[in-house]
């Protein structure tokens, strides 16, 4: 914990530092999402497409497209190294030896990432990832940690080495003063969950190594694979919306080729088939998972189409839902969610106690101790730490500017496509929270149909 914060920065603006390192710098949950798209989906194609939704944060004014092509140019230039693999091959993760098999740690070492489309379009920069879903599924970590630290890089540039030691000398003092509290109250199962949205790769190292002195027992790892590496710490990470998102897709991909088929494929019958094929798919997703995965590293996201459904139906539609380890949640009132776990534990005859309930939507100390107090006694609570951990620099800043405030910037996958028929059709995310869906309007509006709206709220997004 000796890095000279100012003195890297200051140097930093007279030569090239890659804000990636590494392609093991990314979340590890990716990296299980990457063996089980490997294994499952090697004829699918993807696009991701980055979304700031913080308008009032213009990007393009901030960072220029140079800088940011010159650094997304360099993480295309990365390849897993020797002992990155070993590592992964090699190492224990939640306990299980030989998670990812040979033959994949072979494809990951013939890794490249596929190209960018990089525009300003109407004030915004327009970043777009294509590829086959293998390779262009790690592109997300590593496009959102990179603009995220070429936008501290450039709120910092015209810093003095004094206003940038007194600035991070802020942000330390605000750092230890959360985790004391956190500590004081006996929080437990706290993971670091902020690479996307980092500050920048050395301070998130720092925040990290924090965690780890302050908060002893209470904090059990990283969801950065290439820190945990470093560190010899747990890797935490399962699934994300990603995966019912695509797969879902395809469900529906199906649909609209099959309508174009003779009279006989456009049934009532048939339509209503096609309906519950891509009803299904939310379960579907977990049966394939349960083949690939087992043990701690069954967690479910259960609000990619509304959390609510999804637990009004899982027991019929997925049994094997009991034997998992729990929850995540990412965006429901958190108290609300937690409640409708306990409930639904209780409906199948478990007791909650012994489930996971992983809370990891825009935490931050106040929430999670006061989270912690409430539900500890009913239900396993586990916290994911992100924005508020790595790249809390409200109020930091000697001269009073809001430039390294945290915004919200998302990179989600945007369209699907079948590589054997060339077919292809949006993907959609319609969540617990009317804010965060994403996917065309006409294609949110036909999910709507068939997921429904109970259980969906407008909160606002919190970072």
């Amino acid at each position: 914990m000796t890095t000279n914060f100012a003195q890297r920065i200051h140097n930093a603006n007279y030569k090239f530092d890659p804000y990636v390192r590494s392609l093991v710098d990314c979340d590890f949950y990716k990296l299980l999402m990457a063996y089980f798209i490997w294994k499952h989906y090697p004829d699918v194609g993807v696009t991701f497409t980055v979304k700031n939704r913080t308008k009032a944060v213009k990007l393009p004014a901030i960072v220029p497209e140079a800088h940011l092509r010159e650094q997304l140019d360099h993480v295309r230039s990365l390849r897993f190294t020797k002992s990155e693999l070993i590592w992964l091959k090699g190492n224990s993760f939640y306990g299980q030896e030989g998670i990812f098999p040979g033959d994949f740690i072979a494809a990951l070492a013939g890794l490249q990432l596929p190209e960018y489309h990089l525009e300003v379009r109407d004030g915004e920069y327009h970043i777009t990832f294509s590829g086959t879903w293998f390779e262009t599924t790690l592109w997300e970590i590593y496009a959102l940690a990179v603009i995220n630290e070429a936008r501290s890089r450039a709120a910092m540039a015209d810093m003095t080495k004094y206003e940038l030691t007194v600035l991070y000398a802020n942000a330390t003092s605000k750092l230890v003063a959360k985790l004391k509290a956190l500590k004081e109250a006996d929080v437990r199962g706290i993971a670091e969950f902020g690479t996307r949205r980092r500050h920048g790769f050395l301070w998130q190292e720092f925040v990290i190594e924090a965690m780890q002195e302050e908060l002893g027992a209470g904090f059990i790892g990283t969801s950065n694979a290439l820190h945990a590496m470093r560190m010899d710490l747990e890797a935490i990470g399962t699934n994300a919306h990603e995966l019912p998102m695509t797969i879902t897709a395809l469900a529906r991909l199906e649909g609209l080729e099959r309508s174009k088929r003779p009279t006989v494929e456009n049934s009532d019958f048939m339509k209503q088939y096609l309906r519950n094929q891509i009803f299904m798919s939310q379960y579907r997703v977990l049966e394939q998972w349960e083949q690939t995965f087992s043990g701690n590293l069954l967690v479910a996201l259960p609000d990619t189409f509304g959390s609510t459904q999804f637990l009004q139906n899982a027991k019929s539609c997925f049994p094997n839902i009991e034997h998992w380890t729990g929850f995540r949640e990412d965006s429901k009132d958190p108290y609300i969610a937690a409640e409708e776990k306990i409930a639904f534990w209780k409906s199948l005859g478990v007791d909650p106690r012994q489930k996971l309930q992983l809370f990891s939507d825009g935490l931050n100390h106040e929430l999670m101790i006061d989270l912690s107090n409430k539900f500890r006694d009913r239900i396993r609570c586990g916290f994911g730490w992100g924005t508020n951990a790595t790249n809390d620099f409200r109020d930091c800043d000697p001269r009073g500017r809001t430039d390294l405030n945290p915004i919200s910037l998302v990179c989600k996958v945007t369209e699907v496509k079948n590589l054997k028929t060339g077919g292809k059709v949006g993907a959609v995310k319609l969540s617990d929270n009317y804010t965060k869906a994403t996917g065309p309007e006409e294609e949110i509006a036909y999910y709507r149909e068939i997921f429904g709206h109970e259980g969906v709220a407008d909160i606002p997004v919190e970072v």
